[in-house]
């Protein structure tokens, strides 16, 4: 389980990234790189971490699900995953 504030920081690095996303795509097109560097660093995409949705665990990410390694392997053996069949693991 991730740490409450390493989930929030996260959040918080979203809501910059949604922002700024018109003037970074402005300043962009422009070729302004000066302008660009005096944004904020977080409202970088780049900066942004794929978390798990359940745990906030940040390896192990499935895109694809929004969950971890370990929570797909859990919920996939409850059934919870339709489409889903425990082969050999």
């Amino acid at each position: 389980m991730a740490k409450e504030s390493m989930k929030a920081r996260e959040v918080k690095r979203a809501k910059l990234v949604k922002r700024y996303a018109a003037k970074r795509a402005q300043l962009k097109a422009e070729g302004d790189q000066v302008g660009l560097s005096k944004l904020p660093r977080n409202s970088n995409p780049i900066r942004l971490h794929n978390r798990c949705s359940l745990t906030g665990r940040p390896k192990g990410y499935m895109r694809l699900f929004g969950i971890s390694r370990i929570q797909f392997r859990e919920m996939a053996s409850k059934s919870l995953i339709p489409g889903v069949k425990k082969a050999s693991w």
